[in-house]
């Protein structure tokens, strides 16, 4: 079995959004506001993970991590600061290194890692896939927030291309069978379905999570629809949409890890 752990879950979705928000940021188009928003609320998140893991069941690498991924983050965001403050450019991040946004995920991984190999309970087998659900989680969760976080910045930036905020939708999207996937591989939701896992609730969260992931995908389908009308009403459209993808793709991911470390 895997264990599912608040402290790995917050290092994971910090890591997720700071990545993605690198994906849109290399870009140079989106004002710097935007940067500004991220890296504040996922060094907050870092933090977090840090102070419950401290605090509950301590794993030295990824606790630490967390902590320098916050720090990292919190760089990179004094970095825009100062750069912003000494220009008289436009507000956009053509100003600010989009590869310092890099450095806060690519240290989380040794800690997530970290974080996966503690929760996992079982042979060699079981650690890999621990490992595998909790790197595609983290790209997962991150990429359906930032997706939502963009779709809302286009209120900001209404001349923001809409490329930008199709680019997160389709990150999604490619990550989307490989979340579901690690969910379904043994033991996964399979069992519960089969009754080899009992959830509590008589096989109902099982369905649950089935309607979840075919939800997201749903949603995601449509948002990609709304996003091609020409209208400006269809961001925002398509903004709503992202509110019940974050939603439905927490109840994919989370609500299976939650079932399978039962």
């Amino acid at each position: 079995m895997i264990r599912l752990d608040a402290a790995t879950v917050l290092l994971q979705w910090s890591t997720g959004g700071l990545f993605f928000l690198w994906v849109t940021t290399r870009h140079g188009a989106v004002g710097v506001g935007y940067g500004w928003l991220l890296r504040g609320i996922y060094s907050l998140m870092a933090i977090g993970s840090a102070v419950i893991g401290l605090r509950s069941d301590a794993v030295p690498v990824r606790d630490a991590a967390s902590i320098a991924v916050a720090g990292a983050a919190m760089v990179a965001l004094a970095v825009s600061v100062v750069r912003r403050a000494g220009t008289d450019s436009d507000s956009n991040e053509r100003s600010f290194a989009p590869t310092l946004d890099l450095i806060a995920p690519s240290i989380a991984i040794a800690g997530l890692v970290a974080g996966a190999l503690d929760a996992a309970d079982g042979g060699g087998g079981v650690a890999v896939l621990s490992v595998l659900r909790t790197l595609v989680g983290a790209a997962f969760l991150g990429s359906v927030t930032d997706a939502m976080l963009l779709g809302h910045w286009y209120l900001v930036q209404p001349g923001l291309p809409r490329r930008h905020l199709n680019e997160l939708v389709l990150a999604v999207g490619w990550v989307w069978p490989v979340e579901v996937v690690a969910l379904l591989l043994p033991t996964g939701m399979v069992s519960v379905w089969s009754g080899a896992i009992d959830d509590g609730w008589h096989g109902q969260l099982g369905w649950f999570w089935a309607a979840s992931a075919i939800a997201t995908l749903v949603l995601l389908v449509v948002t990609r629809a709304a996003l091609r009308e020409r209208y400006y009403s269809a961001v925002m459209a398509a903004t709503g949409l992202l509110y019940l993808a974050i939603l439905t793709a927490f109840g994919t991911d989370l609500v299976a890890r939650a079932v399978l470390a039962g």
